[in-house]
């Protein structure tokens, strides 16, 4: 899905020099806050920002201030999800 946002020129350019660097920040938000909320998989969020490792996404989302209290359930939903999107 291809999406277009409007932001203004100065708000723009305190997040990112350039417009690459302003839709990466953005899309990094969205994975953030798709698993804050619970409504991405890590797995999802992964694929997303095109982290390769686990151990990677791990630390990107450290880094973002997002703490995992992972239940056996949510490890297995992930690992479900990377199998499926790997086939």
């Amino acid at each position: 899905m291809d999406i277009h946002l409007e932001i203004p020129d100065e708000v723009a350019r305190q997040i990112a020099p350039d417009a690459n660097g302003v839709a990466r920040v953005a899309l990094e938000a969205i994975a953030v806050e798709g698993v804050r909320s619970r409504k991405l998989t890590i797995s999802q969020a992964r694929r997303l920002l095109g982290i390769r490792s686990r151990y990677e996404m791990d630390g990107f989302l450290k880094t973002h201030g997002v703490l995992l209290d992972l239940t056996l359930e949510d490890v297995r939903r992930d690992t479900d999800a990377a199998l499926a999107s790997s086939r």
